[in-house]
């Protein structure tokens, strides 16, 4: 089959691999710009010379089209060993693989797989499955791809027609007395389901992660109704963060009363994302909710005082986690563990975009004077960079150059500090014959996507070099010759297994990420879009529907 590829001209080398390119200086000669829609796009258009390294179509096709669409077309997940596909229920899938990875293949230009997916979408996709589906992840992936994909094409009214329908059968799942949703959707049926394994609970990221695509639909098409669904969400959590030491919030709220429960206060999963949608929720309206900046602003201030560290090996910042603990009087106390998720590596390009957008009266120059910013502004830029370079340290201090799942981090309490070379650790990583959870790499993004924000924002290339060599990485480790990508089950072991599971996200965000990083700053420029979670660019636009609430 023929394939175009994309060649990406880094420049220069040095004898250890980094690039050498100085961050002001554009490639001559070399580059095209073609608009479709109105969207500017990127391309270089040839091979300069043996320092090259190309993200080709022939690799994202491999991964995303000619693996899938040979072994798995329309299924929810791919199996790259065994080249086959699975659904996530035994009533059939919905096509999360097809549709998450959509709009990659819309920015990288693969019309054809492009096409022939939409055609998918036309002929097979369906939403009437018996069957319990995750209102979160449905909602990040399905929904956010379908609207990011309507506005890329610049109007295709399937996307928006299979969008609608979606929408309205997740509706449901936001019936319960408060107003925070069922953590799942029968889709067929209508009906919001409680987890069985935590009846009467819902994550506090997932609740509040519904928010950009709900609002983005009602923008569409001037129906106030998946708007209110979504901000009735917001509502509640605000009503339950009044005071300063509840601004801070645990991973689990009560569907019922609307209140927080006792449970653990982190950065990582099932909090993760409602700290990155503060942030976005804001910038989403263009500036004009200001509601969420306040939360936004009073939420950052909280992490540095309760959750920042400093690793006591080689110094990286990280954030902590908080555990409860009943004391002696019956109150809850919080004890401080020194571990960090890999989720949590998208805080460190968020802050430094919080900090150019939320601290600052005008704009700001590439990289921006720190005068240019508020004092609180600085601050964050500054543990921003401090927690990308502490995510990059879990990369390349790991035997495979990858990072793994979940790291804890020596504190003073540990013995024999002056043997260790790295700040982390691996929890059970070194237990013979037994793998650890923590040890996997499943091929995550949120490391590159702040790399790919700090590269816009300052223009360094040091950020495109930890990005090629998180990628030569992946390149070496987990890509399978028949096709596709694998996770790895060790990373601090070079002849580690293949795990059988190639998860969406990795077309959808950590291959997307890795282009954006290495294309201009007009390609879906950060003052024109918001990414959701699932890295669904969806553009920034002035609300009609006004509530109050903001």
């Amino acid at each position: 089959m023929h394939t175009r590829r994309i060649y990406f001209d880094f420049g220069p080398t040095s004898s250890t691999g980094d690039l050498l390119v100085d961050s002001t200086r554009r490639s001559q000669g070399s580059s095209r710009r073609i608009s479709r829609n109105g969207i500017r796009w990127w391309r270089l258009s040839s091979m300069h010379g043996p320092h090259m390294v190309s993200l080709s179509s022939t690799r994202i096709q491999r991964a995303s089209e000619m693996s899938i669409e040979r072994d798995a077309m329309g299924c929810d997940e791919y199996k790259p060993l065994t080249k086959t596909g699975s659904n996530l229920t035994d009533q059939g899938g919905v096509g999360y693989t097809v549709v998450d990875s959509l709009d990659t293949m819309q920015i990288m230009g693969l019309d054809k797989e492009y096409q022939r997916a939409r055609g998918w979408i036309a002929n097979k996709m369906t939403f009437d499955r018996d069957a319990n589906f995750n209102t979160f992840e449905i909602t990040i992936r399905v929904l956010g791809g379908l609207l990011s994909s309507y506005h890329l094409s610049g109007g295709d009214s399937l996307f928006l027609q299979k969008a609608i329908d979606l929408a309205d059968r997740i509706l449901p799942a936001f019936d319960t007395l408060t107003g925070l949703p069922f953590p799942e959707i029968n889709l067929k049926e209508r009906e919001g389901v409680d987890d069985p394994r935590s009846p009467g609970l819902i994550s506090t990221a997932e609740a509040s992660t519904l928010q950009l695509e709900l609002k983005y639909l009602s923008f569409l098409t001037d129906n106030d109704v998946y708007w209110g669904k979504a901000e009735k969400v917001m509502k509640v959590i605000k009503a339950a963060t009044k005071s300063a030491d509840s601004i801070l919030v645990p991973i689990f709220m009560g569907a019922s009363n609307g209140q927080f429960m006792i449970s653990e206060i982190r950065l990582g999963s099932r909090a993760d994302s409602y700290y990155e949608y503060l942030l976005k929720q804001y910038l989403q309206t263009n500036k004009s909710e200001g509601v969420y900046l306040n939360m936004y602003a009073e939420t950052m201030k909280a992490i540095h005082a309760r959750l920042v560290r400093k690793g006591v090996v080689k110094g990286h910042t990280y954030t902590s986690e908080l555990l409860p603990e009943r004391q002696q009087n019956g109150q809850v106390g919080w004890r401080v563990s020194p571990k960090q998720d890999h989720l949590v590596c998208f805080l460190g390009g968020s802050l430094m975009l919080g900090a150019t957008t939320t601290g600052t009266k005008g704009p700001v120059s590439v990289p921006p004077d720190l005068i240019e910013l508020s004092k609180e502004a600085q601050a964050d830029w500054k543990l921003g960079e401090a927690l990308i370079e502490a995510c990059v340290d879990t990369y390349t201090s790991s035997a495979t150059g990858l990072a793994p799942e979940i790291v804890h981090f020596w504190t003073e309490e540990n013995k024999d500090l002056d043997s260790k070379t790295r700040d982390w650790y691996i929890k059970g990583g070194n237990r013979p014959g037994q793998n650890s959870y923590d040890a996997r790499y499943i091929l995550r993004p949120e490391t590159i996507e702040s790399l790919f924000i700090a590269y816009r924002l300052t223009g360094d290339v040091k950020y495109r070099n930890y990005g090629w060599n998180i990628f030569q990485a992946i390149q070496k480790y987990c890509r399978v010759e028949s096709g596709g990508y694998a996770s790895l089950l060790n990373v601090d072991n070079v002849k580690s297994i293949k795990m059988d599971k190639m998860e969406t996200f990795f077309l959808s965000e950590t291959l997307k990420y890795l282009y954006l990083l290495f294309s201009d700053a007009d390609v879906l420029p950060l003052d024109k879009y918001v990414f959701n979670t699932e890295a669904h660019p969806l553009p920034i636009f002035n609300p009609s529907i006004r509530t109050g609430f903001s």
